[in-house]
């Protein structure tokens, strides 16, 4: 499980070194794409395998759906991370993701996630608050 919030810099070779605690998670293999908010999502091989398989069962009548999954898959990208803990973030995803120097990674349980750390800082100080006053059931069955 992806958890908390850390604060890498991306090198000049758009690598980032991975948090020590998602490391073992990732050991064995990666995949980067587009995630919404203009963030980077990252899952390991295996939950991408069995996310592609829940995506197959997308029916290809439905426009919206063929459109998610071009986005989403185009911009996949498969990478395992070197001795030294680093992955590479392709250029496209950089530039899709706004990503500079600064940046944020964070868990959200079954996947991590990459911020440009200043656009990071101001999603959450914009959703702190709506957070703490959710008042009804935001996720079934969860409260």
């Amino acid at each position: 499980m992806f958890l908390g919030t850390y604060t890498p810099k991306l090198d000049e070779k758009g690598r980032l070194i991975l948090p020590a605690k998602f490391r073992d998670a990732f050991s064995q293999g990666l995949v980067i794409t587009r995630g919404q908010e203009r963030c980077l999502y990252v899952f390991t091989m295996r939950e991408f395998e069995e996310m592609n398989e829940r995506l197959r069962t997308a029916p290809i009548s439905s426009r919206q759906g063929r459109d998610y999954l071009r986005v989403f898959l185009s911009g996949a990208h498969a990478e395992t991370p070197d001795k030294q803990h680093r992955v590479t973030i392709p250029a496209n995803l950089r530039s899709y993701a706004r990503l500079d120097r600064e940046l944020a990674v964070i868990g959200t349980g079954q996947r991590a996630e990459i911020w440009d750390l200043e656009a990071w800082n101001a999603y959450l100080a914009a959703q702190e608050n709506d957070f703490a006053d959710v008042a009804e059931e935001v996720i079934p069955g969860m409260f």
